[in-house]
């Protein structure tokens, strides 16, 4: 009558521990009591099948690389535990479940661990509630398409005023030197045109050659 209770003893001590990681994505609109109710059934899972939860992070509604069920964007959600195989396949049923999860993911880090040696500290077991951000305009189809430029953020008063004064210097030459240089030039080059006074001497002067000849 003991042998399977022996059986089963000794397959619950041969089995072995491996560290997870489980990435999950909430649809962005989720609020801070569901994503942490949800974050709580998966903590309750990974202690209640014998686990241990190293790691929880909140990162945030984040854009998506494409679109999953209709959404762009979502809440981003890190655990990181060790566990028996039983643990991942409990946490993903769950997840499947929720209304609020769009994908999922779970990943085998370590294929052999002894839970009992593994430390936590306890910040790093603590579900950091979601943060309330700006959203982000949508882009339209036509922006989407191309057809239409996307608006670009003004710029800072300064920035542009300070682009604005460079470029007025830069396309105002200085040309005090090119000045002095074309004075000098033209006082060597050219001579003062002749008076009526200097006209009149010179022709004074051939008539009296004229008469001592």
């Amino acid at each position: 009558m003991n042998k399977p209770a022996t059986a089963a003893a000794k397959a619950a001590q041969t089995r072995r521990a491996r560290e997870y990681e489980t990435i999950y994505i909430m649809r962005a609109s989720v609020d801070n009591d569901e994503a942490e109710r949800v974050a709580s059934r998966v903590k309750e899972i990974i202690t209640g099948l014998k686990g241990k939860l190293l790691k929880v992070e909140n990162w945030g509604r984040r854009r998506l690389a494409y679109t999953i069920k209709r959404e762009t964007r979502g809440v981003f959600v890190y655990f990181r535990y060790a566990g028996y195989d039983d643990v991942v396949a409990e946490i993903e049923r769950n997840l499947r479940l929720t209304d609020s999860i769009i994908r999922y993911q779970t990943i085998l880090v370590k294929p052999v661990v002894a839970i009992e040696e593994l430390a936590v500290e306890p910040t790093d077991v603590e579900f950091q509630r979601l943060e309330i951000a700006e959203e982000e305009e949508e882009p339209g189809i036509a922006q989407r398409l191309g057809l239409v430029e996307r608006p670009r953020p003004p710029r800072p008063e300064g920035e542009a005023a300070a682009s604005g004064a460079d470029f007025d210097e830069e396309s105002e030459p200085d040309l005090s030197d090119d000045d002095d240089m074309l004075s000098d030039r033209d006082e060597a080059e050219i001579e003062p045109a002749a008076s009526e006074d200097d006209e009149e001497e010179v022709a004074g002067a051939a008539d009296e050659e004229e008469e001592v000849k």
